[in-house]
């Protein structure tokens, strides 16, 4: 698990722009190996998709794993066919590192990946990005194991399904509900700040990166999807789910040991509501509360002994009064320090004095109630007096509460003025918008991956078929366009 990276701070989550008609908004990838049948009707079934029901310009990018076949063909055809469509060639395999190089130089601010099988219906789509393009989540899946979710495959794989996002849950407490769908989104920003993060190359990468997301704090949406087998799907199960067992392993150990660098991957204060100040809620009222209870319940125990040891000597009513007096003492200085925080000598006095007004009001209801017991019966057993003094403390403590809080021990802080806001004066450094990296950098611009240098081939659509009869391994590029959203993902037996 790498730790040299420093995420920071994640901008505030902001609606997406619509845009100019020709910058995508959407990128979406479809990993494939060996895929040539299945690759074409995937493509122009998913273009003729987006192009009638996505309101965004969008992009679909084809990630070649390092197939041996006719697919980098197939690909380099489709991407100059439809304007698009891009391709990119990796010579390693492993979908998560297909996934990390194009998503890391993406320039389109919602990222997402599907299977070639289109395994889950295309009307899901637009429901899974959504969130991401509204600002509301960070990332979003979707979900075979949703209530609402129509699934259609054999009890193999249901079962395998199933006992996998268990023991997520049980070993690295995993509240999203199915990490193997192939059919993912996340916002840009995101990305860049979790990907360095994520080492996983294969199977396990996206179960790995939804964990990281959720252990700082980001929102995952989940869309329930209808969901139809692959039967052709050519994934093995024994070393997919090896390997994935690994990797639970992995990211638990460095989830324990705390070497991930977590807590600065969060959203800035203020994007989060319980971040705001509530003007009808008092400040620090639930921490007060829970020491005035932890106070409260000692005060009454010690009440309880005081006054058992002096109902040995004198009647109850004497007895109730000076437990109730020491105890009262004892309860206002202990409120003060503990609970309301008031340090130093300065006002004791008063404070004491205060609280023995409100002594006698707790004086009042619990002598009233032994008068009441005294006169219902003639001499009650000791356990009944017990009981009716409980239950007149109990009565008295909010009311105790309350007074401490608004007259003994009142928030005397004056909020300050509220800050004028002033707008900047304008400068070309701070007025001058930021250019967005390119789409794809080109081989001598590939991004480093963070497991060394991968061989990546850019296919230009006008290019791409020329260069890939020339060389299978010649750096060609291209510059796809606007893609969509995934659906699931090719060949997840799971």
């Amino acid at each position: 698990m790498r730790t040299d990276s420093s995420p920071g701070t994640l901008p505030a989550r902001d609606h997406l722009p619509a845009g100019d008609a020709g910058t995508p908004v959407l990128d979406v990838v479809i990993p494939v190996y060996n895929e040539e049948k299945d690759l074409p009707p995937c493509v122009r079934r998913l273009h003729e998709h987006l192009a009638r029901t996505f309101p965004y310009a969008f992009r679909i990018t084809i990630a070649d794993n390092a197939s041996t076949d006719t697919t980098p063909l197939v690909a380099a055809r489709l991407a100059a066919e439809i304007p698009e469509v891009g391709t990119v060639r990796l010579e390693l395999k492993g979908r998560g590192r297909a996934l990390r190089t194009v998503w890391s130089a993406s320039d389109a601010p919602v990222l997402a990946y599907m299977d070639v099988d289109l395994s889950t219906d295309l009307n899901a789509l637009l429901p899974l990005v959504a969130p991401l393009i509204s600002g509301h989540s960070d990332l979003a899946i979707g979900s075979r194991l949703a209530r609402a979710s129509r699934v259609v495959r054999g009890p193999k794989r249901e079962f395998i399904s199933r006992a996998y996002n268990l023991i997520l849950r049980g070993s690295l407490q995993a509240r999203f509900s199915d990490a193997q769908c192939g059919f993912k989104a996340i916002r840009r920003d995101v990305a860049q700040a979790l990907l360095p993060l994520v080492e996983d190359t294969g199977w396990f990468f996206d179960t790995e990166l939804l964990v990281l997301a959720e252990r700082a704090g980001l929102r995952i949406h989940e869309v329930p999807v209808d969901w139809v087998d692959d039967p052709d799907s050519t994934v093995h199960i024994v070393r997919t789910a090896t390997e994935d067992l690994k990797g639970v392993w992995r990211v638990g150990r460095a989830l324990a040991t705390g070497s991930l660098p977590l807590d600065r991957l969060a959203r800035p204060f203020g994007d989060d509501p319980r971040d705001r100040e509530l003007t009808d809620v008092p400040h620090g009222l639930a921490r007060q509360l829970v020491g005035f209870c932890v106070v409260g319940g000692l005060s009454t125990l010690f009440y309880l002994l005081l006054y058992s040891a002096f109902r040995q000597a004198v009647g109850p009513q004497t007895a109730n009064a000076l437990a109730l007096l020491v105890s009262a003492v004892a309860n206002t200085a202990a409120n003060r320090r503990l609970t309301f925080g008031v340090r130093g000598r300065g006002g004791a006095v008063r404070h004491q004095a205060q609280g023995l007004v409100v002594f006698g009001i707790g004086l009042a209801l619990t002598s009233g109630s032994l008068a009441a017991l005294n006169a219902a019966g003639d001499s009650p057993a000791h356990s009944t007096e017990l009981a009716v003094l409980i239950a007149a403390n109990l009565a008295a403590t909010v009311l105790r509460f309350l007074l401490f809080r608004a007259w003994v021990f009142p928030d005397r802080t004056e909020p300050g003025p509220l800050p004028t806001a002033t707008a900047p004066t304008p400068s070309p450094t701070a007025t001058a918008p930021t250019q967005p990296p390119p789409p794809y950098a080109w081989p001598h611009q590939a991004p480093t991956h963070p497991h060394g240098t991968e061989a990546t081939t850019r296919l230009h659509a006008a290019e791409a078929t020329t260069r890939l009869h020339a060389a299978e391994t010649t750096d060609a590029t291209a510059r796809p366009r606007p893609a969509r959203p995934y659906s699931t993902d090719p060949g997840d037996t799971r």
